[in-house]
């Protein structure tokens, strides 16, 4: 008989933020999911084991992923709205529909050139840093890892500067499960219609313009929708990979010897938490099409059932305390699995590898502001996110041009 379902674990506030692997492990004990409430009267089946999450992610004749098949629908003025609810995008859609817009999406990747983009995150990486690093102190977050993917991404499609605030504002607010979340997502996507209209009427050479000439024939509205989904599901996480990973370098003694390593030490410090401290949490949205025994549990036709790539990876994760650097593990759930998964997979990496390895190589003497203990995770149950990361170092000491000898000066 399968077990009777827990009372749902809140997944929404400052508790599960600050220590979502206790929150996980008491989930576990009910099997392969349990239920949990992701925002106030919004209750989702949250799947911990990792054959179960594969399951789902791979079985797309069991599950769906259009929202509009859930029962009961979200409230309008659900905080999670912005997430889980239903837009024409590859994210929320099956079969032929889901195929044409992943295929406009991961043709466009394919235009950005490996090279191209380490060079240009290089450049911005180092503008960045030049920015604080006289001062002796900063703050990684709001000073590099969320301004450096940023300023990629407006590169990628052509976004105009002055709205550069506004993308920041939108693509965070909108996974907090917190009631500016609808209107962060509503700015977001006044930001990006505004500029498709204008793209539409004068091309240039960005990728907004190329989604408009796509063989996929998208309308206005469809090209918006799947450039605020490559923007919301590449930005937030990218920036969270990039602070994740500069925490683990910063606390964990095995890279104390190795923070010149370059390339090599910055993944490493991004594979460990893409396993132990994934940048998404939780997500992936699926919706069983009929009625069906699941690992032990009874689900019912659409219903809410959210993967929880940390609590999956948990139990097959190489051990992180071991004392050994690893490299290359990649069998974690973080990028998802199946015809879901990430499509910006490899960019994402170079991104956070080269931010990482930029300020470690150009900072070698950075260490935390303030206990670890004392950081703050921001609250929503998608993300796993810092508020700050406050850090001091010694200030870059630029010399200064001799000043110019007046001619008449000279004896």
């Amino acid at each position: 008989m399968p077990e009777a379902a827990p009372e749902p674990e809140p997944l929404y506030g400052p508790d599960f933020a600050a220590d979502p692997h206790g929150v996980y492990a008491r989930l576990r004990r009910h099997g392969a999911s349990a239920p949990v409430m992701i925002a106030p009267g919004v209750e989702a089946l949250l799947v911990t084991d990792y054959q179960a999450a594969l399951d789902v992610l791979r079985d797309t004749d069991t599950f769906s992923k259009d929202p509009r098949n859930r029962q009961p629908p979200l409230p309008l003025d659900s905080p999670v709205l912005p997430i889980l609810g239903y837009r024409p995008t590859a994210l929320f859609s099956d079969g032929d529909e889901h195929r044409r817009y992943r295929q406009v999406i991961t043709d466009g990747l394919a235009l950005i050139e490996p090279h191209t983009l380490q060079a240009a995150v290089t450049t911005v990486a180092g503008d960045l840093i030049s920015r604080f690093d006289g001062t002796g102190t900063a703050d990684l977050i709001a000073q590099y890892a969320r301004r450096l993917p940023l300023f990629v991404f407006n590169t990628w499609f052509g976004v105009p500067a002055e709205h550069s605030d506004r993308l920041v504002a939108g693509m965070a607010g909108m996974m907090e499960s917190a009631a500016r979340a609808q209107a962060a997502y509503a700015d977001l996507v006044a930001v990006v219609t505004a500029m498709v209209a204008e793209r539409r009427e004068r091309p240039r050479n960005d990728l907004t313009s190329w989604l408009l000439t796509h063989p996929a024939d998208l309308d206005n509205d469809e090209v918006v929708r799947q450039i605020t989904l490559v923007m919301s599901a590449g930005h937030e996480p990218t920036t969270n990979l990039i602070g994740n990973a500069l925490l683990r370098v910063l606390t964990d003694g095995r890279y104390a010897g190795s923070l010149f390593g370059g390339a090599m030490t910055a993944h490493q410090a991004i594979d460990e938490v893409l396993w132990h401290d994934p940048p998404l949490g939780i997500l992936s949205a699926h919706y069983p099409r009929y009625d069906i025994e699941f690992h032990g549990r009874r689900l019912h036709t659409g219903q809410l059932v959210l993967v929880s790539y940390a609590a999956a990876n948990a139990g097959t994760a190489p051990a992180a305390d071991d004392g050994q650097l690893r490299s290359g593990e990649s069998a974690h759930l973080s990028w998802g699995a199946g015809p879901h998964s990430c499509p910006a997979r490899d960019p994402a990496m170079l991104i956070a590898i080269t931010a990482v390895e930029q300020l470690t190589s150009r900072l070698s003497d950075l260490e935390l502001a303030l206990p670890k203990e004392q950081l703050i995770w921001r609250p929503g149950p998608f993300h796993r996110a810092l508020v700050n990361l406050p850090v001091r170092f010694s200030p870059v000491v630029r010399e200064r041009p001799a000043a110019a000898v007046p001619a008449d000066a000279v004896g």
